[in-house]
């Protein structure tokens, strides 16, 4: 987590945790238990400290909130952005920059893009901001295929199968472990791109893929 604060250290006295460990319990608590369960009273008792400990960090409910919304966003949308933008020799290798968000929960983490999408659902402004990370997903696939020489509207359906496709899968909830879904990975390559992938792309990704 890449937040910064001069409160991020310990409080003085006898409070025990530090903003960080807010942060997080928060979003446990929001993946876990949906946006109804992050209370500041209920994370207070599991962390074994007093409101103050909270106000010490935040300024309101609200202040957390929005921290967990910067944090979803500065992981699970710069991630899929930055890899789609990254310079690539071809399109394969371009698809399979963006698949590393899929296979690496560290860079996406599909169960809190989930819990935030459920949270759309009780919240219009998170809903704005959940619109707006899939459109910029979206166009940065779809720039990634136009870089490649895909006209407009091939580039832009190339991108919404893709990027619709895994959205897809985790809302399936499928069970289907890493190492099985990279045994497809030349036809998933063949499928996003309409090209062959060589026996070099496969193994390029596959030592990401060992070296997580």
């Amino acid at each position: 987590m890449t937040m910064t604060s001069l409160r991020d250290e310990q409080t003085p006295g006898n409070i025990k945790v530090t903003r960080r460990d807010w942060i997080d319990l928060a979003l446990r608590t929001l993946i876990s238990d949906g946006i109804g369960s992050v209370r500041v009273l209920t994370l207070g008792q599991k962390l074994g400290v007093s409101r103050s400990s909270f106000y010490w960090y935040f300024n309101s409910r609200q202040d957390l909130l929005d921290h967990l919304l910067a944090h979803w966003h500065d992981t699970n949308t710069t991630a899929i952005i930055e890899r789609a933008r990254r310079p690539s020799e071809t399109i394969i290798m371009g698809v399979m920059n963006v698949f590393e968000c899929w296979a690496d929960e560290r860079l996406f983490d599909p169960r809190l893009d989930f819990a935030i999408r459920e949270w759309a659902r009780r919240s219009d402004d998170v809903r704005r901001m959940i619109d707006k990370a899939d459109d910029d997903r979206l166009t940065a696939i779809r720039d990634m295929y136009r870089r490649h020489g895909y006209d407009d509207e091939d580039a832009f359906i190339r991108a919404r199968v893709l990027y619709y496709m895994q959205i897809g899968y985790y809302v399936l909830d499928l069970k289907e472990p890493v190492e099985a879904r990279v045994s497809h990975l030349a036809a998933y390559l063949r499928s996003f791109t309409g090209l062959e992938p060589s026996e070099a792309d496969v193994a390029h990704f596959m030592r990401f893929i060992a070296a997580r």
